[in-house]
């Protein structure tokens, strides 16, 4: 089917973007995860599009019991490399974000940096659901979203309308907007089970 040629050829351009060195892999924890885990103790986390490990690793190094999930081999075997290298443990796995059946509940963190908003529409709804199964119910899901203002804006990113479905199955703290790579609309999602 188309869908699944998109998805094939999607996945081989992340797999050939890890061969160099791409924008969004900073190897950088953001201040927000920093904060998340200065105010919470450790705990079982479920890192989405975890890429190369750089938020997996950086939860196992500060006692988090971690699963990380990407669908790019190159990803996941950088990311256990590295994992290996520093001497921590994480269960790094190849898997597409939108089939979570694989996992198993309950997580306190469910982590996603930049991989939601690349979803179509039915991807984002199975990706939702699984979260919400997946979420402790004293658990927090915090992610960060690329946004467009509307529809016909070039690349990728979520309106305001797909925040709602985000909204109607979780249960807002809060919602920090900022900007991305300087002229895109991002936003971090601070969000908990209903």
């Amino acid at each position: 089917s188309m869908d699944s040629h998109i998805i094939m050829f999607k996945r081989m351009r992340f797999n050939l973007a890890y061969f160099r060195h791409p924008p969004w892999d900073t190897g950088i924890s953001p201040p927000e995860l920093l904060a998340f885990i200065q105010s919470h103790p450790p705990g079982r986390a479920l890192d989405i599009g975890c890429g190369t490990g750089t938020n997996t690793l950086y939860l196992a190094r500060h006692g988090w019991q971690v699963t990380g999930i990407d669908f790019a081999r190159r990803a996941i075997n950088l990311a256990r490399r590295k994992a290996r290298k520093y001497g921590l443990e994480a269960d790094l796995r190849l898997g597409d974000v939108t089939r979570l059946d694989c996992l198993a509940g309950p997580f306190d963190l469910i982590l996603d940096i930049g991989c939601l908003h690349n979803l179509d529409d039915n991807g984002r709804k199975t990706y939702l659901q699984h979260v919400k199964r997946l979420l402790a119910p004293d658990g927090t899901f915090l992610v960060y979203l690329v946004l467009r203002r509307n529809p016909d804006d070039p690349g990728h990113g979520l309106l305001e309308s797909h925040l709602s479905e985000i909204t109607q199955l979780f249960s807002l703290h809060q919602r920090q907007d900022g900007t991305h790579n300087g002229n895109r609309l991002s936003a971090w999602l601070t969000l908990s089970s209903l």
